[in-house]
């Protein structure tokens, strides 16, 4: 299994939900719910569009482009128009730095 890597400081959020982030130069985004942290690729797999300012609702993220949605948690595509997952990636916090590394 790969290493974790350092992807951001909590510090970095600086009072926003999400952050555009690389890990093994995979474009991934950071979110933040609450005192929980979920790291998923920035891409719908149904058109291929980033799901950067995407709504983030109970759990999941919307694609801004046509409504699909992603389980923040699994990457499992919960609705029509996507029906793969997003790629996602396991995160820890270790004093205020945050890691990830693939799944």
């Amino acid at each position: 299994m790969l290493d974790f890597e350092e992807i951001a400081s909590i510090d970095d959020f600086q009072g926003a939900d999400r952050l555009e982030v690389f890990v093994e130069d995979t474009p991934v985004l950071l979110i933040r719910v609450g005192d929980q942290y979920f790291a998923i690729e920035d891409v719908c797999t149904h058109d291929g569009q980033p799901l950067t300012d995407g709504c983030i609702e109970e759990g999941a993220i919307v694609c801004p482009r046509h409504g699909a949605r992603f389980d923040l948690q699994t990457g499992k595509a919960l609705c029509m128009p996507a029906t793969k997952p997003v790629r996602t990636f396991e995160v820890e916090v270790r004093d205020r730095k945050i890691f990830a590394r693939p799944n």
